[in-house]
């Protein structure tokens, strides 16, 4: 259950929303950019800011990269021996990310 805290706070925003004070906001109707990730150490964000700005990626993100599209591309195939290929490749980058992440 909400708090009194809560109820408030909803209740003032829908107003300024109603008032129109959020209509000319730096960046309105445009998705909102992160560039860090919180759960980073300081020296980690920093390094994948300067692979970024290089054009490099960390080895998770081009992992990730690789299990999205395998995932597409495991539901698209029928049973075979292919699927089962793409099904030991996705295994072993499962593994690769969760090494990583150690």
């Amino acid at each position: 259950m909400p708090s009194i805290f809560d109820l408030l706070a909803e209740q003032r925003i829908l107003e300024a929303e109603r008032c129109g004070e959020f209509a000319h906001l730096p960046g309105a109707g445009r998705p909102l950019a992160f560039d860090d990730d919180a759960l980073l150490s300081p020296e980690q964000r920093m390094t994948n800011k300067i692979l970024g700005n290089a054009g490099f990626a960390p080895r998770e993100v081009l992992l990730r990269r690789e299990l999205a599209a395998l995932r597409d591309e495991i539901a698209q195939l029928p049973i075979g021996a292919l699927r089962q290929e793409r099904l030991r490749r996705r295994a072993c980058l499962l593994m690769e990310l969760g090494r990583l992440r150690e």
